[in-house]
C-alpha cells in the first residue's frame, strides 16, 4: 500500500470560492499492474481514495498508469528487422491499451464523482490502431472534461505511440482553477510550454512514467526516471516515462535521460536533481503551479521473463530492484518545493496550493503579458485536428488545405 505524505491537509469540495485561498492538490506516485487493466483500475480507485481522504481536491496520476509504460522493451526492433516475439509484445501492449470514450473511462469518471476530486490520469489511449501517451482530465462531478495526446513521443516511444496534433492540447477552466497537462519531455519544448502559458494556466499536470534510480543507488544503478512538467495554465500536471543513460563526460559522469525530462547531475559528490530544476522553471517561467507525478517501479512489478524482458540487463536485476525511483513533486510559482521529491517507495504526496502566490509571481514576470513582445515574437498554434483522410462528401463546405501545406495540383474553393 503506497504512504501518504502531506505538508497540510483541506476539505475536498465539489467548488472553490475563486477568492478563497487554497486548494489541496496530490501527485501518486506507483506502478500499473502491468497486462492487467481491470487490477490497474482497482488500484487506481484505492490510491484515489487514499488521495481524497488526506483532502485533496485536484489528483494526479503518472504518464501511462492505465495501459502501463514499456520501460526496457524493444519490442523487437531493431534497424530493418523485427521479430514475431516482438510482434506478439506489441500485440499484448495494444491490448492492455483503452478506448476513448470507452468502458474504462466511464468508470474513472465514477471515481472521481464517488470521491468529489479532479482527476488527470495517463493512460495508453488505442485509436484504431494506432496507441497514443494521453492525459484524461475529469471534474469533481465525474464528468470527462476531455484529453490531451504526447504530441512528440522520446526516442523508441516512436514506435509504439502516434503523434497528438493541436487539437489536444487544452486547459480547462474549472472551479479551482485553470488546469493542463504536459507529458514527460514535452515540458522541455518551449513553444508547447508557451502555448500553454497563453491560456493561462493554474496547474500544469506533469506525467511522467520515466526511470529513476534513488540517488543513493545511482552509481549501481543504470537508468532514472524522471517528470515532465506543463506550462501555460494555473495548474501544471505532468507525467513521464523516461530512461536514463549514464555517459562519461571528461571525468565526470551525467545521467541523461533519453525518455524523460530529468538527469542527475554529480556536483562536488552530490548528485543534483536536474529533472526538479526543470520543473521549477516551468513553475516560475509560466507563473503557475507544477504538480509532476512519475512512477515507482520494481522488477517485480512487470512480468517475469521471459514473458518480459529489460533488454540488455535482465540478468543484473533482483524483483525487488528499482527500476524506476520516481521523483513525484509539487512546485509553487515562485519555485517553491511544496512536496516531495520522493525516491523510495509508492507514495501520495499532497500540498494546500495558495492562489494568490500566482499574482504574486506574475507582477514581476508574465511571460505571455507583461513580459511579451507581440510585434517582435509571436507564435500560431493550428489547434485544429489533422486527418491523413477526409471525405468531400461528408463536408458541409469545401475545405482549403491548411496554410502551411501547399496542394500539388491546382486548388479552387
Amino acid at each position: 500500500m503506497a504512504s501518504s505524505k502531506s505538508s497540510s491537509v483541506n476539505e475536498g469540495a465539489l467548488f472553490v470560492d475563486s477568492s478563497a485561498a487554497t486548494v489541496c492538490a496530490a501527485v501518486v506516485q506507483a506502478a500499473t499492474v502491468f497486462y492487467n487493466t481491470p487490477a490497474t483500475l482497482d488500484k487506481a480507485e484505492r490510491l484515489l481514495g487514499e488521495a481524497a481522504s488526506s483532502g485533496a481536491q485536484l489528483v494526479v496520476f503518472p504518464e501511462a498508469f492505465i495501459g502501463g509504460y514499456p520501460r526496457g522493451s524493444t519490442f523487437g526492433v531493431s534497424i530493418g528487422n523485427r521479430t514475431p516475439q516482438g510482434d506478439e509484445d506489441l500485440r499484448k501492449y495494444y491490448a492492455s491499451a483503452i478506448n476513448v470514450p470507452g468502458p474504462e473511462v466511464e468508470r474513472l469518471a465514477e471515481m472521481a464523482e464517488k470521491f468529489k476530486v479532479y482527476l488527470v490520469m495517463g493512460v495508453v489511449e488505442r485509436d484504431g490502431n494506432t496507441l497514443y501517451s494521453t492525459v484524461l482530465f475529469f471534474d469533481s462531478l465525474g464528468s470527462y472534461l476531455g484529453k490531451h495526446r504526447k504530441i512528440m513521443p522520446t526516442a523508441l516511444e516512436r514506435i509504439i505511440w502516434g503523434y497528438g496534433d493541436g487539437s489536444t492540447i487544452p486547459v480547462f477552466d474549472t472551479p479551482i482553477g485553470k488546469i493542463g497537462a504536459v507529458i514527460s519531455r514535452e515540458n522541455r519544448m518551449p513553444l508547447l510550454r508557451t502555448a500553454m502559458y497563453a491560456q493561462g494556466l493554474t496547474f500544469v499536470a506533469n506525467l511522467l512514467a520515466s526511470s529513476v534510480p534513488a540517488p543513493s543507488r545511482i552509481m549501481s544503478f543504470f537508468s532514472v526516471a524522471f517528470k515532465p512538467i506543463a506550462s501555460g495554465i494555473e495548474i501544471c500536471c505532468a507525467p513521464t516515462a523516461a530512461s536514463v543513460q549514464l555517459i562519461p563526460t571528461a571525468a565526470s559522469v551525467q545521467l541523461i535521460p533519453t525518455a524523460a525530462s530529468v538527469q542527475l547531475i554529480p556536483t562536488a559528490n552530490v548528485w543534483r536533481d536536474v529533472g526538479k530544476e526543470y520543473m521549477t522553471h516551468t513553475a516560475l517561467e509560466g507563473g503557475c503551479f507544477v504538480l509532476s507525478a512519475n512512477q515507482f517501479c520494481q522488477r517485480r512489478d512487470y512480468p517475469p521473463p521471459p514473458e518480459y524482458v529489460f533488454s540488455g540487463i535482465e540478468e543484473d536485476l533482483k524483483p525487488d530492484s528499482v527500476v524506476c525511483a520516481g521523483g513525484s513533486v509539487i512546485i509553487s510559482p515562485l519555485g517553491v518545493v511544496l512536496a516531495g521529491p520522493s525516491y523510495d517507495e509508492e507514495v501520495v504526496l499532497s500540498a494546500n496550493l495558495d492562489l494568490r502566490e500566482i499574482a504574486r509571481a506574475k507582477i514581476d514576470f508574465d511571460v505571455v503579458g507583461n513580459h511579451a513582445r507581440p510585434e517582435v515574437l509571436s507564435l500560431i498554434v493550428r489547434d485544429h485536428p489533422v486527418r491523413s483522410v477526409s471525405f468531400a462528401s461528408k463536408s458541409t463546405r469545401p475545405q482549403s488545405p491548411p496554410k502551411w501545406q501547399v496542394p500539388p495540383y491546382p486548388y479552387k474553393v
